[in-house]
């Protein structure tokens, strides 16, 4: 009987209106000529091994840094706009209060004691006859002023002494541990209260110099273990293999790596602050007359809540609301440098 030349079955070979497509696992597949066209444009455009560019790389764009996709995030981000146009607002009428606020916050007239709203004057008069409203405004700048210059001295004093002593070790690091600890055990408002009231300058320097001698311990452990876990990391001992001194390595590799969580901590902190020199203020130890401040105008309208709470409400609102911004802020800037909370 002839033999027929049947051709043989080969499942490995494409047949009529087929063609073959990588599936990426190691091994080939038939499929229909469409589906092939679609998988090959699937696979092109992303990547298919470690040496494949990301999709952002290949179509011109680069992998962002933390700091810009921090910055990517946090203007997505509800809470940091909210925040931060609070701040925006309280920092430019703690410059320029006349912008909203025309009168002088000293000028008093006792006539008006303790009087309610009127024309020209939303929020009353206190027990001196003076202008809530204008004392309202005014007061942002002594807060604002005592926030930001406390924290930016404990911030910078904590980084500087927290990362040296993470970074060299040694008997450094013990001290400063002890020293922190000491200063740990000091309680706030007493050591404000033992501090400040042998100060007689109605400035707000000892204000800020005592925020910061009992700040900077804590923005240095969160530096210091920071640095410590920096250090340790493959960048820098490759820099260190390298011939990088110190210096070098402590500056342009492990300082930008560990400075994160220092920002989130001086930024929460700062809120806190605000609030501790109110407190301070309204114990009389803080900021004293002539100095406009909100922890004074509270610590005068305390005694007649009952007959103008006025005079206590709109102070006491402005200073919740502006440790509330700042603290959001702090909020979402932690969010936003945290990838262990995305």
């Amino acid at each position: 009987m002839p033999e027929r030349n049947e051709p043989v079955f080969d499942p490995l070979q494409p047949g009529a209106g087929e063609a073959v497509a990588p599936t990426g696992q190691g091994g080939p597949i038939d499929l229909a000529i469409e589906e092939a066209e679609s998988l090959e444009k699937k696979l092109g455009d992303a990547p298919t091994g470690p040496g494949d560019p990301h999709p952002s790389a290949a179509s011109g764009g680069r992998a962002r840094s933390l700091w810009s996709d921090a910055w990517h995030q946090l203007r997505r981000n509800p809470v940091f706009v909210i925040s931060s146009l609070m701040i925006l607002f309280l920092v430019i009428i703690s410059i320029w209060p006349q912008l909203i606020a025309g009168g002088d916050p000293l000028q008093c007239d006792l006539s008006k004691s303790q009087q309610g709203s009127a024309p020209g004057h939303p929020f009353g008069y206190d027990t001196q006859g003076c202008d809530v409203y204008t004392r309202t405004v005014y007061g942002a700048r002594a807060s604002i002023t005592v926030g930001v210059c406390a924290t930016l001295g404990a911030a910078l004093l904590g980084s500087v002494l927290g990362g040296l002593a993470g970074f060299f070790g040694g008997w450094g690091d013990s001290l400063l541990s002890r020293v922190a600890d000491i200063f740990f055990g000091i309680p706030v408002v007493l050591g404000g209260l033992v501090f400040l009231s042998v100060v007689t300058s109605t400035t707000v320097w000892p204000v800020v110099g005592f925020i910061v001698l009992l700040g900077w311990p804590q923005i240095a452990r969160i530096g210091r273990g920071s640095v410590i876990t920096a250090k340790h990391n493959d960048y820098v001992q490759a820099a260190r293999a390298l011939g990088a001194g110190n210096g070098r390595m402590l500056l342009r590799h492990v300082a930008p790596n560990a400075v994160a969580p220092v920002i989130v901590v001086a930024t929460i902190a700062l809120g806190t602050y605000i609030a501790l020199e109110a407190t301070l203020s309204f114990l009389g130890v803080g900021l004293r007359p002539p100095t406009v401040s909100w922890g004074i105008d509270i610590s005068n309208a305390a005694s007649q809540i009952r007959n103008a709470p006025h005079m206590l409400l709109w102070p006491a609102g402005a200073l919740s609301l502006t440790v509330l911004a700042f603290i959001m802020l702090g909020d979402a800037v932690r969010d936003a440098l945290d990838p262990k909370l995305r």
